[in-house]
């Protein structure tokens, strides 16, 4: 009894320790971002376009590919229900706003999270363990400021962008479907889809799309300043920073979904 309750202590105190390091991180990202630039202290624009092009020009193919087909099995399952009640019509309803709302915003958090918050892991980790970071803090360069703002700019404002592809390759998924399978012409296809989405299943994707972004850059780049213990150490943080990243995604999908539904 005793070591499960020091198990239960140990894995605690570790989860309050994480939580405050990402809180720390947070802070001075944000510090640096929306602050410093009024003193006087610019922003590294050249990095944060090159982390765009990396982050979100980049996971277009990747994106555009996995919603298309996402949509296009949404289609196929909503169709099997459908169909049973003549209602093969509301299919381009269920994918529309299935994509809009939800698995637009899940499907680029959780592609994002593979690519981009690995990625951020493994460079700021090789980085730490090469003593690169300690050399940079030496020549009175902040880490953060170089580092992390320009991950956490290009995400705030890719995520967004590369959640809006998302939804429109899940919808073009659906219209094949719609076309090829239920005999409906590509315009009944979009005007039922537009008839079924307000401009709310639109904007709730893209607000879950920016907290996502957020939240992947975050632990991406916690995980990276956290490495210890050489390659393999680095090896451990890129793995531990998608495990977190997706876990953190859908719990906070979870709790935007519920805002949403109970605000509605």
């Amino acid at each position: 009894m005793t070591g499960v309750l020091a198990f239960i202590g140990r894995q605690t105190l570790g989860l309050l320790r994480y939580a405050s390091g990402l809180y720390d991180l947070t802070a001075k990202t944000a510090y640096w971002t929306f602050v410093a630039p009024f003193k006087g202290r610019g922003l590294k624009w050249g990095s944060a376009v090159h982390q765009m092009v990396l982050a979100g020009f980049n996971a277009l193919p990747i994106v555009s590919l996995i919603s298309f087909s996402v949509g296009l099995v949404l289609a196929f399952q909503g169709a099997y229900q459908l169909e049973k009640f003549g209602a093969g019509y509301f299919v381009a309803a269920l994918v529309g706003v299935s994509m809009t709302r939800e698995l637009g915003p899940l499907i680029t958090a959780i592609v994002v999270a593979g690519r981009s918050g690995s990625s951020f892991a493994a460079e700021i980790g090789t980085m730490k363990v090469s003593e690169e970071i300690d050399a940079l803090e030496a020549m009175g360069l902040n880490s953060v400021k170089y580092l992390v703002v320009p991950k956490y700019l290009a995400m705030l404002l890719m995520m967004p962008c590369l959640t809006l592809i998302s939804d429109l390759s899940g919808i073009l998924g659906g219209t094949v479907f719609g076309i090829y399978q239920l005999d409906q012409t590509f315009s009944m296809y979009v005007m039922a889809t537009r008839d079924a989405l307000v401009m709310r299943d639109i904007s709730t994707g893209l607000v879950k799309s920016l907290v996502f972004g957020v939240i992947i850059t975050k632990v991406g780049c916690y995980e990276g300043f956290a490495v210890s213990g050489g390659a393999e150490g680095v090896g451990r943080s890129t793995t531990s920073s998608v495990v977190v990243s997706i876990f953190l995604v859908i719990l906070a999908d979870l709790l935007f979904t519920a805002l949403f539904y109970y605000t509605n």
